[in-house]
This record gives structure tokens, C-alpha cells and sequence, in this order.
């Protein structure tokens, strides 16, 4: 059967399902907190940027501990309560916005408590991911969740800010809210039994036990480079995106609705390399797309520095981040998979834990650092360095495929095939 046609049977498509509702709820909500901050709570440029970063650093540490615990514990019930956390958290504001009672503290709150959860799920998601399929099924299913996240990104932040011009901001608040408990009920609808993980030594949560994802991962010869690459290339690329923002849509005068379909048509490249990354492992192997796509995906951001007014800008932007996604869509479901593939089961959850505190940690260390360059050099400068920074990235990767026993780096994840 062709490749795009592998079923992974019905247990992982209720998994893909309630992935793809969230995804979709998340997307479709995408900005929601700083146009209430700004619209409803008429807050300035930085309390808008304190609750972007904030929340990123808050949930960041308080989801440190929350590895070993995940860890531990069957993960399709860890699951389904972050979900239903954060459609409690995210309820809460439009309750608190119909009854007047809506402040600055309580979206810094739930911004806190929904990262502190989306770490959570996303370690208990892998965790569940390797127990639940074959090793060479993973890029499939990986590749089909890219897939979704870019069709996502591509439909939901057109469609929220339809709705929220509609019925006002905090619309797409609900229906991401609601997407949380959508996906609860389809994770619930996965069925099947899941045994208790055993714990190894002590039976108490030890300080050595949240060290144990970044253990392994710093300890690992092939892990600890793409660790180090992702974290900075992800850091700068978020960085540079409210720059961008000010860059586009002020100084240079875009249209609203000519700034989203920028960033809404290259989405498509996603997909594109989504569906790609299988075939390109089955034929190069997986460290040799990491190390090409890596590398290629850190040329193109420069590009955005020299963006122009009007329909040739219009056009350069399109073109630097069609590049830059259809990398990345070749790029993360591959690394997705080469991290499942190299982590033992006892420690997935807490290697995906400390992997994502890192990445939220950076991002908002990075955003904020940036956010002072460009009011020093100018938001497009500040671009600009952002381009050349990640033009040295590449030095992080791995240079030479590391020789696990567990997986053949060339055939895991091609039978049947993103």
C-alpha cells in the first residue's frame, strides 16, 4: 500500500483525532491572550509582552517536577487531565469577562497553567506514542501530526480573526477551551489497557529525578547536538516574530489581512515536507536529513531582513518562510522520531519534559532580549542579527550518525508511508 495510505489502526487515529481538535482550537485561538490584554483590558506594549514571556517562564518551572510524575503514571488519564485543566484555566476568562471581573493577573495566571499543562501532555503524548506503536511506525504517525499542526497554522488564525471581528475577542478563547475537552473525550474514547510504569530505586520523587531527561539527553552524543540546535534556532525564530510583526505591519504598513496570508500560504510547505520526511529518511537515513534540513532551514530567516513595502515584500516573505516551513516540516517529525527511537521507555517523559522546559525557557529569554535589541537598533536590525545567528546554527549539529542497536537509521518509520 502506498505510503500516505498506512492505517496505525483505530487506537491512534482517536489519538490523531483529538490531536488534530486541539490543534485546531489552539490555532484557531492563536493571539487571543494579547488582543484581550490590548482590546478588553487596554494594557501597553509591555504588559503584552510580559504575558507572552511570562507564562512561557512560569510554566517552564513550575513543569520541571512534572517529568518524574508524568513518568510514573499511566499516561492516557495525565493526558486527559491537562486537557481538562486547560479548558478550565481558558473557561475561566470569558467567566470573568461576563461577569466584569477580568484582570491583568488572571490571563498572566492561565497563560502560566496552560504552558505548565501543554509541557505536561506533550511528555505524556510521546510516552504514550513509543508504548502505543511499533519503532517503525513512529515517523508515520509524527509525520501525519506535522501535518496536522501545519494545516492548523494554515486555516485557524484566518478563521479567528473572522470570528473574533464577529463576536468579539474572547470568542476563539472558547472554542480553543472547548477543543481541550473535545480531545479529553477522544483520548478517553482511545480504550485499551495501559499497565502501571514501575519505578526503579527509591519510591519518592528524588532531586536526581528531575535531572534525568536533561541527563540523558546531555549524556547522549547525538541527542545533546539537536538539543542545543533546537533550542536556539527555535528561540530565535519565536524572537524574531513580534519584531516582524511591528516590522510588517507598522513601519512598512501592511494590511492586516495581507500579514496573515504571509504566514498562512507557506503553511503549505509543511505539508508538503510532512509527507516528504518518510520517503527522505527511506532513502538518505535519518541523521543525513537532519543534518541537510537542519542546516537549510537556518538559511532562510536572513531573508526577511531585507522585506519591502507593498507586493514585492508581499512576495519576499512569502517565499523566505516557504522555505524555512517545508524544512521545518521535513525537520520535526524526523527529530521527533530520532528522540523517541534513542530514549529508553523508563525515561521518555522526562526527556520530552526537560526538553520542552528548555525550548519555553529560551524562547522566553530570547523574546525578551530581542524585544530590548530592536528598541535599541530597530526591529528590522534586530531581524537582521536574529538571520545571522542562525546562520552558525548548523555547527550544532551532530556530525557523524551515532550506531544505536535499537533502530536502523535508514528503514524506522518507511513501512507503509510524514
Amino acid at each position: 500500500m502506498a505510503a500516505g495510505g498506512r492505517t496505525l489502526g483505530r487506537r491512534f487515529n482517536w489519538l490523531w483525532a483529538a490531536f488534530a481538535v486541539s490543534s485546531y482550537g489552539t490555532w484557531l485561538g492563536f493571539g487571543a491572550f494579547p488582543l484581550i490584554a490590548v482590546l478588553v483590558l487596554h494594557s501597553g506594549p509591555a504588559q503584552v509582552a510580559a504575558l507572552a514571556a511570562t507564562g512561557r517562564a512560569v510554566g517552564a518551572l513550575v513543569a520541571v517536577p512534572l517529568g518524574p510524575w508524568v513518568e510514573f503514571r499511566r499516561k492516557r488519564p495525565v493526558m486527559i487531565t491537562m486537557d481538562l485543566v486547560r479548558f478550565a484555566a481558558l473557561m475561566s476568562v470569558p467567566a470573568a469577562f461576563a461577569l466584569g471581573r477580568l484582570g491583568f493577573v488572571q490571563l498572566l495566571v492561565v497563560s502560566a497553567v496552560t504552558a505548565t499543562a501543554d509541557i505536561a501532555f506533550r511528555a505524556a503524548g510521546g510516552a504514550y506514542l513509543k508504548g502505543l506503536l511499533p519503532p517503525a511506525d513512529l515517523l508515520v504517525a509524527n509525520g501525519r501530526f506535522e501535518s496536522t499542526t501545519w494545516t492548523a497554522t494554515m486555516v485557524g488564525p484566518p478563521l479567528g480573526g473572522y470570528a473574533i471581528g464577529l463576536f468579539g475577542p474572547v470568542t476563539t478563547l472558547v472554542a480553543n477551551a472547548v477543543s481541550y475537552l473535545l480531545s479529553a473525550l477522544g483520548i478517553r474514547a482511545i480504550g485499551g489497557g495501559e499497565p502501571v510504569p514501575a519505578r526503579t530505586g527509591a519510591s519518592r520523587l528524588r532531586a536526581r529525578d528531575l535531572l534525568e531527561g536533561w541527563r540523558h539527553i546531555l549524556a547522549h552524543p547525538a541527542l545533546r547536538p539537536l538539543f542545543l540546535n533546537a533550542i536556539v534556532v527555535n528561540g530565535l525564530i519565536m524572537a524574531s516574530e513580534p519584531l516582524l510583526a511591528v516590522l510588517l505591519l507598522d513601519s512598512l504598513g501592511f494590511a492586516p489581512w495581507q500579514y496573515g496570508l504571509v504566514f498562512a500560504v507557506p503553511c503549505v510547505g509543511g505539508l508538503i515536507g510532512a509527507r516528504l520526511a518518510p520517503r527522505l529518511v527511506a532513502r538518505y537515513g535519518q541523521h543525513r536529513v537532519l543534518r541537510t534540513t537542519g542546516a537549510l532551514r537556518a538559511c532562510w530567516p536572513l531573508g526577511l531582513a531585507f522585506v519591502q513595502p507593498g507586493v514585492p515584500g508581499i512576495v519576499l516573505v512569502i517565499v523566505v518562510q516557504l522555505g524555512l516551513v517545508t524544512c521545518c516540516g521535513v525537520f520535526n517529525p524526523v527529530l521527533a522520531t530520532y528522540r523517541l527511537d534513542r530514549t529508553d521507555p523508563g525515561r521518555v517523559a522526562r526527556t520530552l519534559t526537560a526538553w520542552s522546559v528548555s525550548s519555553s525557557a529560551a524562547i522566553a529569554a530570547m523574546t525578551a532580549a530581542w524585544g530590548l535589541l530592536a528598541a535599541l537598533i530597530g526591529s528590522r536590525t534586530a531581524v537582521a542579527v536574529a538571520g545571522f545567528v542562525l546562520l552558525a546554527t548548523p555547527l550544532l549539529l551532530p556530525r557523524r550518525a551515532d550506531q544505536d542497536p535499537r533502530s536502523d537509521h535508514r528503514l524506522t518509520g518507511t513501512k507503509g508511508m510524514i
